[in-house]
């Protein structure tokens, strides 16, 4: 029963690293849950303090993930359009494959900026800081999935 528990953590584990670049899955919950199913185990590989860190850690992400791209966007003038724009290019983006991951939010916050009637410059400046905000957020989720990765790979060992 062992194998059953490994495979649905490391699947769990590789959509939560999927999770950390597309917007519709929350890697870094995703990766955490993969951690929680290793404790099905006939011998459990985490202590329960371990897990409890974790939790925090991973909520703690989830919300700064939500916050730091807002942040960015309101420090350098944008508004929700940016916001909106940086999310749909995301999106958009994906199906460009890792350059598009990195330029569709940059364009979709320019873009969207531009449809709330900024200036080229003021629409520039927002866009740079909502980009800067989610490729924030964006390394925050792979360092923690990938370090869950590496204690989930460490306990099989």
């Amino acid at each position: 029963m062992d194998i059953v528990w490994m495979v649905i953590g490391g699947l769990l584990m590789l959509f939560g690293i999927i999770g950390c670049l597309l917007p519709l899955l929350p890697g870094p919950p995703l990766s955490y849950f993969g951690l929680l199913v290793l404790q099905l185990m006939e011998e459990p590989p985490f202590s329960v303090t371990f897990l409890i860190i974790w939790a925090l850690v991973v909520v703690i992400i989830t919300g700064l993930d939500y916050l730091v791209p807002i942040y960015g966007t309101k420090r350098f003038g944008g508004t929700k359009y940016g916001l909106w724009g940086c999310a749909i290019g995301l999106v958009a983006g994906f199906w460009f494959g890792p350059v598009g991951i990195i330029v569709g939010p940059f364009i979709g916050a320019l873009i969207g900026e531009w449809i709330g009637n900024a200036n080229s410059d003021q629409a520039l400046k927002a866009a740079i800081g909502s980009f800067v905000g989610f490729l924030f957020g964006t390394v925050i989720k792979l360092i923690a999935s990938v370090t869950m990765l590496y204690y989930f790979v460490a306990s099989l060992f």
